[in-house]
């Protein structure tokens, strides 16, 4: 399994604050990237794999959403979470 209980803990530790503060919009926007990335590596390998291209797009469409969340409340943290984590906008 590519995401193991370690590895989520490890996600919200460092962008939520606390490994049981999985709530906070900075903790999932980190998961869902990291799934995105996941999803992204697996569709280049299994082109025709049309189920998982679905899921991406609704996923990436739920990150949007919490990013434009951020980006509304707190304008420094929306930018701070771009920055590190890589995302395009």
């Amino acid at each position: 399994m590519y995401l193991s209980k370690e590895v989520k803990q490890e996600i919200f530790k460092k962008h939520g604050g606390s490994e049981t503060n999985t709530g906070s919009t900075e903790g999932q926007i980190a998961l869902f990237t990291h799934r995105i990335n996941h999803l992204t590596g697996h569709l280049k390998k299994n082109h025709k794999d049309y189920n998982t291209e679905r899921s991406l797009v609704r996923l990436v469409g739920k990150r949007r959403s919490l990013l434009d969340y951020l980006k509304k409340k707190d304008i420094e943290k929306y930018r701070a979470l771009i920055k590190e984590l890589g995302i395009r906008k």
